[in-house]
């Protein structure tokens, strides 16, 4: 059988090669596919793409399509995102449909051609028009970005699932997100986990993760804690670093599952070894409250700071308050007012609760009445991106306010409105408008 094989693969080799000497195009590309794969020859890619260059010369399209994509990867020539364009464009503009994806993805990267969002989405839109699944995620893609178009939820959520039905799996992963947070659509847990259902089969470890939670919160369908277990647990071996960071809270609060601070420790540490900073966090957490491990404020300190330098804003207050109490590293009230700073800059009320406290009392930075009752009635009322402040931090931070705001003169507390003010302007996001500030 292997040897009838073989021998079919030769003379199928000489015949498209008899006939693409003839100047066939057909089977010129055909003898380069053949060359790529060593099927009846030995493979060599060189070869390859001077028979795919004769075809696509000769204006097949499906051959201009390969021979791009043969440039952007330098695969038989020299990388060349210009000639890749090129000979994306000669196929798209014969309406191949991958070719006009290809050519939508260099516009969208600016690869050998100037970035633009719009003609992107313009050859995406040529080929999901033409059924392709990949062009269709990709024009999801722009309408939920406003990327070359108005942004658009609801034509966004469209296109999705047109790919979606086809099996495009990231974009099941999409579909199931936008039902679970109602854009476009009215929110769905049920259809949520449907999706994710679906992508997750498929082996999407993000599908996978989302779907053990879905089944340990009881998110679209009766809590099933065997199956959070195997879909987080699918989801941490196929790399999925957050889905480790979900066992390890399991474990740890015994929600769903019973406790197991050993098992809990464990994820967790594992989690944050591959750089998850939430886990980090936890780890901070777990080391300065001594919760299943031996209590090390220092250990906390050090677990806090990965996390912070990471950017999460709840590592960044807890390490400010370790250098303000000397607690696992020694007491150094800048790096408290430094790490407050960073967090208080991503609307954490505490952090922005006591970094008022710091310039109220002028440790770590100079004295500053009016700056700590900024930072006091944003913490209190947790504005900025619209958060709402921990009841407890409100109550803590509204006291401070009245203090800070009885010792400031009228002026001063117009310059204090005017900072707050500036604060939520500069915020990307949407904010409310400054309530009753107590000035």
């Amino acid at each position: 059988m292997e040897h009838d094989a073989a021998h079919q693969g030769t003379d199928t080799f000489r015949w498209f090669h008899r006939a693409a000497r003839s100047g066939d195009p057909y089977a010129q590309f055909n003898l380069a596919q053949l060359y790529l794969r060593g099927d009846g020859v030995a493979r060599d890619d060189v070869v390859a793409a001077c028979w795919m260059a004769r075809a696509a010369e000769r204006g097949l399209a499906y051959a201009q399509n390969h021979l791009g994509a043969m440039y952007y990867n330098g695969r038989g020539v020299a990388p060349d995102s210009g000639q890749a364009a090129h000979w994306f464009r000669r196929a798209a503009r014969q309406g191949d449909r991958s070719a006009q994806h290809n050519l939508g993805l260099l516009f969208r990267k600016g690869r050998g051609v100037p970035q633009s969002h719009t003609c992107a989405f313009g050859w995406f839109y040529r080929a999901a028009e033409q059924g392709m699944a990949r062009a269709q995620a990709q024009l999801a893609q722009g309408y939920l970005h406003g990327l070359g178009v108005k942004a658009s939820h609801a034509l966004a959520m469209a296109w999705f699932r047109k790919a979606a039905l086809q099996g495009h799996v990231p974009a099941q992963v999409q579909l199931a997100q936008m039902y679970a947070r109602g854009l476009g659509v009215a929110a769905s847990a049920a259809q949520a986990l449907y999706w994710h259902r679906h992508a997750a089969a498929a082996g999407n470890a993000l599908a996978q993760r989302h779907l053990g939670l879905a089944y340990a919160e009881g998110r679209g369908a009766k809590a099933e804690p065997a199956l959070a277990l195997h879909w987080l647990e699918r989801a941490a071996a196929a790399g999925e670093r957050q889905a480790l960071y979900d066992l390890g809270a399991l474990f740890s609060s015994g929600r769903c599952v019973p406790s197991d601070p050993a098992r809990a420790l464990a994820c967790y540490l594992q989690a944050a070894e591959a750089g998850a900073a939430n886990a980090q966090f936890a780890l901070g957490l777990l080391y300065a409250k001594g919760q299943g491990v031996p209590r090390d404020p220092a250990l906390a300190a050090g677990w806090y700071r990965r996390a912070a330098q990471q950017g999460d804003a709840s590592a960044q207050n807890n390490l400010g308050a370790m250098y303000a109490n000397g607690e696992g590293v020694p007491r150094d009230h800048m790096l408290a007012a430094y790490w407050y700073r960073q967090a208080a800059q991503q609307d954490n009320a505490l952090a922005q609760h006591n970094l008022g406290g710091l310039y109220a009392a002028g440790r770590g930075v100079a004295r500053d009445p009016v700056r700590a009752c900024m930072w006091a009635w944003l913490a209190r009322q947790g504005k900025g991106l619209g958060k709402v402040a921990p009841a407890d931090v409100a109550l803590a931070a509204s006291t401070a306010a009245s203090d800070y705001t009885a010792l400031l003169s009228p002026a001063e507390r117009s310059r204090a409105r005017v900072l707050v003010e500036r604060w939520l302007s500069s915020k990307t996001s949407p904010h409310r408008l400054l309530g009753g500030t107590g000035a």
